[in-house]
């Protein structure tokens, strides 16, 4: 089987400089994936691989319509519903 070329350092750094951003948002769907379960600040660790993306006014919605905000990242606080 051929091996494949590795790449330099340089290269790598290139890949992840051309990475997107993450979304400053989430909301963490349930096991059936249709009810959202918790709403997250992009990048939380405890955001599961049923998280995706939205933007502020979703989160904020989904917060002032009674989706529970993660107890670690806090997202409530963050936009200005919780002191």
């Amino acid at each position: 089987m051929p091996r494949l070329p590795a790449f330099s350092e340089t290269e790598r750094q290139r890949g992840a400089q051309a990475q997107p951003p993450g979304p400053d948002w989430l909301i963490e769907m349930g096991l059936g994936g249709r009810d959202p379960v918790y709403v997250h600040v992009g990048g939380c660790h405890m955001a599961g691989k049923r998280s995706r993306g939205v933007d502020r006014d979703q989160a904020l919605r989904a917060v002032t319509e009674g989706i529970d905000s993660c107890p670690h990242c806090r997202p409530d606080t963050e936009l200005g519903v919780l002191d």
